[in-house]
């Protein structure tokens, strides 16, 4: 399927494999950033040598390699752009110097201030303490370093890291174990528990069987314990996990423990509460993995002569979380739900993020659906990357690809970086290490080009090209065995499950921590009408995807369009509009071309509506069908999710294929009903929706007829079923 990109000028078209036009980085084509002339020659040059100013915070052993690598070619921030800065100082050498210098006693209390021997050079210690001392002060002083550098530990620190699902998952992974696990995924061998805890939702758990080991009671929420996080976070934490429900403290659990989750329940009251949920995790997760360097890095500078010392705690590169996002707007508010968790000090570029992707364009109409004005108000392009790097006391926006720690992206944005299969210079050695995906609206990056989700997710946790300066002696054993993928963490966020969802969950989401499914109770569609009309849903027998679309419009062209046809040869403004829904553009394009070109409905007017249909043709095709000059209408699922159009003149319903999204159901059913009431003509005629399905629209029908009806529709017998 071709990409569709909603404009305000109208829907434009976009080949599948775009050239990359601006910086790592940088933004799409409004309000971005062109690349410059210096990194014209490779866009993802990058270097592990940074300004020792920005490092000392970075790499307490003065080794700029050791933490991180990457190089900023980006401008220098403006005072309006980060409101006060770190001092520097005139030496900075010098005060590497006297924290790494070995004449100093080791046993010597650590102070803020370092009473200097004669014996050492001369520096002065009147000033504040060094931007090195002071980070791993820091982190001493938030417990980071104490419990695990002691050699006895206590009870209470055995039972801290019990719980500390960072630790358990990346840092302290037991090698037989874990091949055990791993090997369980490939023969996808899961042990599954299945949960209903209301009437609402469900969940299904599935962990690698291996060891024989029980599913805990952690596991499915009961018994559950508030994560183990950074201090800071905690009481930000303690707000948000206050007075949750069952649901929340299941979904928490699995989040914070690492597990791959699909939840298809997000609705437009839960998706703040989910933004933040992830924001508080993400937060965590990379500021544990950089505190857990600089602790090695400390490790490191302490070590006497010839001690050899293997400390793996890194990726071959920076990047360790990518948010799949639709609109610019939506990132937007990702942002906000990541600066709420670390609330950092200074933001770098903060006034061009503000700019770029803040700005509103245009207004919405307040007739629009809530879910629309949610995904479309504000700025809604779908062509952006962001790159943000986390500092000790400051988040620096649009920092390049190789020097982030988080990549946010729309798949178009970020497909166009990677390049087409093939293309020897494309590079996505920055996906090599990727510890957590998350996708937000799914349904929405449904509706523009899945394809470009499949291939970014197809391109993580593989195997470098390049070494970009990285510290193999620091690189977890996994990430060199090329198992990164069973590590990786996955969360889809959708407000509805659908097969290419489910394809995800099936065949890209392998973590040996486990997968958990949330899903709700249908009530049904049909239930949420404000008015009784009749409604048939034809089955047509088809159990092979590749088949399905033939049967698919054979039973349209022998079954349903001859009586279409009889209903349609009427006088011009008659008002017995024939509405016909396709949810796929390739279904639409085939019944397009057949009421064009077959003899037996030659006679039949009718108008196309679709996502690549100019707004003049769209107009015209509307009022011609409001006026009876086109007996019938075609109209995509696509063209209604980015227009939403309240179509007038419509006596009857025709679903070619049932809608992924419930809404659009409800939508158009009610604009039918609409029609009948508002025209007086139109209540007179013999109004009514057909529906066409097959045993492969099992998830779409759930959520049309209701959890408690759709089984009954696909195994009873004969293929007609009736609702009013």
């Amino acid at each position: 399927m071709a990409p569709f990109r909603r404009g305000k000028n109208g829907p434009r078209n976009r080949s599948t494999v775009l050239k990359a036009t601006s910086a790592i980085g940088g933004q799409g084509r409004r309000g971005g950033l062109s690349a410059s002339k210096s990194a014209s020659s490779n866009i993802f040059q990058a270097s592990r040598v940074q300004e020792l100013g920005e490092d000392l915070i970075d790499s307490p052993d003065g080794n700029p390699a050791t933490y991180f690598p990457g190089s900023d070619s980006d401008e220098p921030l403006s005072h309006d752009e980060i409101s006060g800065s770190d001092e520097v100082h005139e030496h900075p050498y010098n005060f590497l110097l006297q924290t790494l210098n070995p004449t100093l006693p080791h046993n010597e209390p650590r102070r803020k201030r370092r009473k200097i021997s004669s014996d050492t050079p001369t520096v002065s210690t009147q000033g504040p303490p060094s931007e090195l001392q002071q980070a791993v002060e820091d982190i001493e002083d938030e417990g980071e370093l104490s419990e695990e550098d002691s050699a006895d530990h206590s009870d209470i620190a055995n039972l801290q890291q019990e719980r500390d699902a960072f630790l358990r998952h990346f840092a302290d992974t037991d090698d037989d174990q874990t091949l055990l696990r791993i090997q369980a995924v490939q023969r996808n061998d899961w042990t599954v528990e299945k949960k209903s805890a209301s009437s609402a939702w469900f969940s299904t758990l599935r962990r690698p069987t291996a060891c024989g080991e029980a599913l805990d009671d952690e596991a499915h929420g009961s018994g559950y314990q508030h994560p183990k996080l950074k201090p800071k976070l905690e009481r930000f934490a303690k707000e948000l996990l206050s007075n949750t429900d069952d649901l929340t403290n299941q979904l928490t659990a699995s989040i914070f423990n690492y597990r791959d989750v699909l939840y298809s329940a997000r609705t437009l009251d839960n998706a703040n509460a989910l933004r933040t949920l992830t924001g508080l995790h993400i937060v965590n997760h990379v500021t544990r993995t950089r505190d857990r360097v600089l602790k090695n890095n400390v490790k490191l500078s302490k070590r006497s002569d010839g001690e050899d010392l293997e400390l793996r705690d890194q990726g071959f590169t920076r990047p360790k979380v990518l948010i799949l996002l639709p609109t610019r707007q939506s990132c937007v508010k990702m942002v906000a739900a990541l600066m709420d968790a670390d609330r950092p000090e200074q933001q770098g570029n903060i006034k061009r993020f503000e700019q770029s992707y803040a700005n509103v364009d245009d207004e919405l109409s307040p007739n629009k659906p809530e879910d629309f004005k949610d995904l479309f108000g504000g700025n809604d392009d779908d062509m952006f990357r962001l790159g943000l790097k986390f500092s000790r006391r400051a988040v620096k926006f649009f920092s390049q690809f190789y020097n982030s720690d988080i990549i946010l992206a729309s798949p178009l944005g970020l497909r166009t970086v990677l390049g087409g299969d093939g293309n020897k210079k494309a590079d996505y050695d920055f996906l090599s290490s990727i510890e957590i995906v998350v996708l937000d609206q799914s349904e929405a990056l449904l509706m523009q080009n899945w394809e470009h989700v499949e291939y970014i997710l197809e391109h993580l946790n593989l195997q470098p090209k390049e070494a970009h300066g990285c510290d193999f002696s620091r690189v977890r054993s996994w990430y060199l065995e090329g198992q990164a993928k069973y590590f990786r963490q996955t969360i889809l966020f959708s407000s509805f499950n659908f097969p290419a969802l489910n394809k995800l969950y099936t065949q890209s989401m392998l973590n040996i921590a486990g997968k958990i499914k949330f899903a709700r109770v249908h009530k049904g569609a049909i239930m949420d009408l404000a008015t009784s009309v009749g409604q048939t849903f034809s089955r047509f027998g088809s159990t092979d995807p590749t088949s399905e679309p033939d049967e698919r419009f054979n039973h349209f062209s022998t079954a349903v369009l001859p009586s279409l046809i009889k209903t349609s040869s009427r006088s011009v403004g008659s008002q017995q509009g024939i509405l016909i829904f396709a949810p796929l553009y390739a279904d639409f394009v085939r019944v397009r071309n057949h009421l064009a070109a077959s003899s037996s409905t030659q006679h039949v007017s009718f108008g196309s509506v679709s996502e690549y249909t100019p707004v003049k043709e769209v107009a015209r095709a509307r009022s011609h069908f409001l006026s009876g000059r086109y007996s019938m209408l075609l109209y995509t699922e696509r063209a209604h999710h980015f227009r939403r159009y309240r179509l007038k003149g419509i006596s009857k319903v025709i679903f070619y294929g049932l809608p992924e999204n419930p809404q659009f159901y409800r939508e158009i059913v009610s604009d039918l009903l609409d029609s009948r009431f508002r025209d007086p003509k139109a209540s007179q005629c013999d109004i009514s929706v057909r529906c066409l399905f097959s045993k492969l629209d099992l998830l779409k029908l759930e959520r049309i007829v209701g959890t408690q009806r759709y089984l009954s529709l696909l195994s009873d017998q004969g293929d007609t079923f009736d609702f009013v």
